[in-house]
């Protein structure tokens, strides 16, 4: 039974009109608020760990200034001391840092409104600029102290870091997702997602990894706390420390799993080659294997597992073996652009000792990454998917029935053209029981299909009989009307204008 489609009114909500003051006013707020946020949650941290420690000198001032450092390691910016420059700093603080900032864009735009993505200038280029204007003071008013910055890079690394932020808070609200993703097509808008996946399987992976040798080495990881010092404060300092840069550990177990490896100073550790020597005890370090493993090369089917996984998710994506090719090929590049994303910021210098510097090779990492997802992802997707049909050789086409569901179907019919589902749309629905023909009607009211009509050529003669008297009417009518004329004219019946005989 056909249906008649019902069209849903939407409501259109107008956004709030600001002047020019209020908007200025809201900007400022936000992007005051995101670095006066952000610093106190540093100097929290900081006063927590000194009000804990056991020799520690706790006092406002002392917390504020050291305060001032770790805000910009907190948005990544290498500090230098006398030793050498620190330029492994800590994911997870600049993490959470991001998270602030973008909550706190997104807050702004839902207040002023916004949904174009124009309007999203305002909101993302007050918060970098604040957070760049006061990353350049502080590295301008630490000098030539123990612990320095240079200008340049705090004023564009917090500029960097706060706009990415801000950016990726205003996305959804002012509809840059939209503006992105509706340039690409719908294999590589496929490939995109499943490069994504990839990207977030493989550090799960690695992270997997880093649990696992933290859970075989626990005995050696409670050593390594014991050891740190018997205070609270100080566990507490350690725990935190370990924490801030479990992100940078399950980047470099991700690096590990595809083969790639990482390297702290002298120390080599891939599934490949393993290079043994001292590490900082640090009890997050735990997690590294002591000694070379036979199974160590094992770790890699990680890889090639989640390559044909994306090459399985890809089948679908065309009849066309090309079509699902690129759709894999998209997805090697995007999981090797955001692995070597991850790689750049989890290594750096470890101020020039013995353990330096840390690295995670960023352009192998990306490289192999692409290999993993691309090699084995196209011959899954170039033998599982689908294929067409060939034509048959005498060109007749065949047919093929349509999978049709008459449970599963939709009810609803809508046509391409919008005329005829306006007319579709003013049908109504009728029962069946309003075409029952009633049983008392006479057979003489019924059409009689056996009854044999009539000669045509009875019918054709007896209407010539009938136009013929009609026609002899119609003369005797004309000559009535001529006589009429002739007399209003003075002029005799028998005569024309002329002179000529009559008619």
């Amino acid at each position: 039974m056909l249906q008649r489609d019902v069209t849903r009114e939407v409501n259109t909500v107008r956004p709030p009109e600001f002047s020019r003051s209020e908007r200025m006013r809201v900007l400022v707020a936000a992007a005051v608020g995101s670095v006066v946020v952000g610093y106190a949650a540093v100097a929290a941290v900081l006063a927590l760990v000194s009000a804990t420690a056991t020799y520690a000198d706790f006092s406002t001032s002392g917390v504020l200034s050291a305060a001032a450092p770790a805000w910009l390691a907190a948005h990544h910016v290498p500090l230098r001391f006398d030793s050498g420059q620190l330029g492994v700093l800590p994911l997870l603080p600049t993490a959470l840092l991001m998270l602030l900032v973008g909550r706190t864009a997104a807050g702004t735009a839902d207040r002023l409104g916004l949904y174009e993505p124009l309007q999203a200038r305002g909101v993302v280029l007050s918060i970098a600029g604040s957070h760049a204007i006061v990353g350049g003071a502080i590295a301008l008013v630490m000098g030539e102290g123990v612990v320095r910055a240079t200008p340049a890079v705090a004023f564009f690394g917090c500029a960097a870091v706060s706009g990415l932020a801000a950016t990726i808070g205003v996305a959804r609200r002012c509809g840059l997702y939209e503006v992105v993703f509706d340039k690409l097509d719908p294999v590589a808008l496929h490939g995109l997602r499943a490069g994504v996946m990839a990207l977030f399987a493989l550090v799960s992976v690695g992270a997997l990894t880093v649990a696992a040798g933290l859970a075989a080495s626990w005995s050696r990881t409670g050593e390594l706390f014991a050891g740190a010092g018997p205070s609270f404060g100080v566990g507490l300092g350690v725990f935190l420390l370990c924490l801030g840069y479990l992100p940078n550990a399950i980047i470099a177990g991700f690096s590990y799993v595809v083969g790639a490896g990482f390297s702290m100073g002298g120390v080599v550790v891939s599934p490949l080659k393993f290079v043994g020597g001292q590490v900082p005890p640090v009890p997050l370090l735990a997690a590294m294997p002591e000694n070379e493993f036979v199974w160590s090369p094992a770790v890699l089917a990680g890889g090639a597992v989640i390559g044909m996984l994306v090459g399985w998710t890809c089948r679908k994506v065309s009849d066309r073996p090309t079509s699902r090719l690129r759709a894999v090929l998209v997805a090697a590049i995007t999981a090797g652009v955001g692995s070597l994303v991850l790689a750049a910021t989890a290594g750096g210098r470890l101020a020039g000792g013995a353990f330096d510097p840390v690295t995670v090779p960023a352009g192998l990492l990306a490289l192999l990454v692409a290999l993993w997802v691309l090699l084995p992802g196209a011959l899954v997707a170039w033998l599982a998917g689908s294929r067409r049909k060939a034509v048959a050789a005498d060109g007749a086409a065949e047919f093929v029935e349509p999978d049709y569901d008459e449970e599963t179907a939709d009810q609803d019919v809508v046509f391409e053209d919008d005329e005829l589902t306006d007319q579709f749309e003013q049908l109504e629905v009728v029962d069946a029981d309003e075409f029952e023909v009633d049983e008392d009607l006479e057979d003489d009211d019924y059409y009689d299909e056996e009854e044999e009509p009539e000669d045509v050529e009875d019918v054709e003669a007896e209407q010539e009989d009938d136009a013929e008297p009609e026609a002899e009417e119609d003369l005797g009518e004309e000559e009535d009307l001529d006589a009429e004329f002739d007399e209003m004219l003075g002029m005799e019946a028998e005569e024309d204008l002329d002179g000529k005989p009559g008619r």
